[in-house]
């Protein structure tokens, strides 16, 4: 019985496995909203850990957060930190996993210029496309980009094509990624082809593996 219990107190206590991402979705009081490895917001208290994360101070909207160890500054909105041996803070990846969740949708938490988004796979759209809503959330100036008219269920309505400085899914950033912006309301970002079109696609049952091509 003690060996167990030695063996449960060991766990308690062990670093974060390599490979985890890490995003601040926010702060509130002394607690820090953490995303890990894609998960829904944990409020989590300066002194507090969460799946092996722990909040280490916090200042305006930077945190401080130890994991495996190592200490690192994170900011409100900046893109999720791959936590590994190699990952680092880069994109410089090449290959990317997803795993099919309810409805066999594909969905994952990734980047525009910099700040987080969720992304679901679009194989059906031409460009990545997201809302206005979303867009002006992420400070994208798309009323600079070419004004376009779309059709949509209730009409055709006017939106904005543009061009993203860069895409980020995992550890794989791409530069120069066609989207456009619709006053259509979308619970997600979709993934395009505008972005989809730079990897080799292959799925298995409820595995999506993308592999970058240029």
């Amino acid at each position: 019985m003690r060996t167990a219990a030695r063996f449960l107190f060991a766990l308690l206590l062990a670093p974060a496995v390599w490979g985890q991402t890490v995003a601040i979705n926010g702060t509130l009081g002394d607690k820090a909203l953490l995303i890990v490895d894609g998960g829904f917001p944990k409020s989590v208290a300066i002194g507090a850990t969460h799946m092996g994360v722990k909040v280490v101070s916090m200042q305006g909207d930077s945190v401080v957060v130890e994991i495996a160890g190592k200490r690192m500054t994170m900011r409100v909105g900046d893109a999720p930190a791959s936590v590994g041996s190699n990952a680092g803070l880069a994109a410089g990846g090449s290959r990317v996993v997803l795993t099919a969740g309810p409805g066999g949708h594909f969905t994952s938490e990734g980047q525009i210029n910099g700040r987080i988004v969720r992304f679901m796979v679009d194989t059906g759209a031409t460009a990545v496309a997201l809302s206005i809503s979303e867009a002006e959330r992420i400070g994208l100036k798309y009323k600079n980009g070419d004004r376009v008219q779309m059709n949509t269920a209730n009409g055709v309505v006017p939106g904005w094509r543009m061009t993203l400085d860069s895409v980020r899914l995992g550890d794989v950033s791409i530069g120069g990624v066609d989207a456009v912006i619709t006053p259509a309301s979308m619970p997600y970002v979709l993934l395009g082809n505008s972005f989809l079109n730079r990897f080799q696609m292959n799925r298995t049952n409820d595995q999506m593996v993308l592999e970058r091509r240029f």
